[in-house]
């Protein structure tokens, strides 16, 4: 396989399943971390090492190293791989999500932003869900067709705060997620919903859904949730941990325990919450974003702005979401024909959020 993101938490619990069903890893990719990617080398011994920088490549002792997007992309088109796990953070990873699909690879998608940008041109013939709610739909469906979809939330680090305080919450305070420890986006991400809002774009374009939604289910336990025509619901459970969809993303079949069983008596209740956009204001532009899903370009160009001036203290984190839905009411004709015009409404939107705040 071809691994893009090794040093990030996907990436470390795929190289774990890599090693105990002994798949070889022909390629790693990682961004700035090259402590750990020299350990991985070492372990793994890829035939192509992809960092985020040329200055990293020096770093590495390796006869084929290459470095940024073009790198990335050149690894994909190199490597004989039939399997492209793509573990990337943010719009760097619709690139080689489409290239790996153009060499007629299968993508086992982590990516969120390759679907929630660009779905409408990614066939999801090549998809493989690795996102424990996309790959909770898959394993429910089993072929057959949904009346309605699912996905749960953990409801992220403000979940139970008063919601007056909320608005003037610290990059730490979003940080602390109170399930489990994941990368910074992600984890800022969960705290206004946007993460939740991006998985049930996903699930669109994925699975051809149109009725789809998420409640918040505070124990991580269920997953998703499928409703059929007979009027029947079923659900996913599983103890929350990567390395059941990583598994069946790269093997399809999984004949041996992979995680303990969830037990029912430990967890004692399950509760579920709606997903209130008081606590939550990018909510409020779910349905109609659901209705027209070419607008995830918008979205997510929006999103990765206003994370990086929460991040820098350049805005408060109530002023994330007003971001968000200010540029996508401003860019409410944005909808793009083709994947190039993807890129270029990605970087109008950028441009427009760097200085409306």
């Amino acid at each position: 396989m071809i691994l893009l993101g090794s040093t990030g938490s996907i990436g470390t619990s795929t190289l774990e399943i890599a090693e105990r069903f002994h798949i070889r890893v022909e390629a790693l990719v990682a961004g700035s971390n090259i402590a750990l990617l020299k350990e991985q080398i070492l372990r793994f011994q890829p035939c192509y090492v992809c960092v985020a920088t040329e200055e990293a490549a020096k770093e590495l002792d390796h006869p084929r190293v290459f470095w940024g997007e073009e790198g990335i992309l050149e690894v994909i088109r190199r490597a004989s791989s039939a399997i492209v796990v793509n573990a990337l953070v943010g719009f760097l990873g619709l690139r080689p999500t489409t290239v790996a699909i153009e060499e007629g690879k299968t993508v086992a998608l982590a990516n969120k932003e390759s679907l929630v940008a660009a779905g409408a041109f990614i066939d999801p013939a090549y998809l493989r869900p690795i996102d424990s709610e996309h790959f909770g739909l898959w394993y429910l469906l089993n072929g057959r067709t949904p009346e309605r979809m699912t996905v749960t939330a953990s409801g992220g680090a403000f979940r139970d705060w008063p919601i007056g305080k909320i608005a003037s919450a610290t990059v730490d305070e979003a940080l602390n997620h109170p399930n489990w420890s994941m990368g910074a986006k992600i984890t800022i991400d969960s705290a206004t919903m946007t993460n939740k809002l991006f998985e049930l774009l996903e699930a669109r374009w994925m699975f051809g859904c149109e009725r789809i939604d998420a409640v918040i289910e505070p124990k991580s336990v269920v997953h998703a949730l499928v409703e059929f025509r007979d009027g029947a619901t079923t659900a996913q459970m599983a103890n929350p941990d990567m390395k059941l969809p990583i598994a069946y993303a790269l093997m399809q079949e999984v004949e041996e325990p992979i995680l303990p069983p969830v037990d029912l008596l430990e967890v004692g209740s399950l509760t579920f919450r709606p997903i209130d956009p008081e606590r939550y204001p990018i909510w409020r532009i779910k349905e109609d974003l659901l209705a027209h899903p070419e607008r995830g370009v918008v979205v997510n160009a929006a999103n990765e702005v206003a994370i990086g001036k929460f991040m820098a203290g350049r805005i408060p984190f109530g002023e994330l979401s007003k971001l968000v839905i200010e540029a996508y009411e401003r860019f409410d004709d944005a909808v793009p024909r083709s994947l190039e015009e993807v890129f270029e409404i990605d970087a109008a939107v950028r441009r427009w959020c760097e200085t409306a705040r």
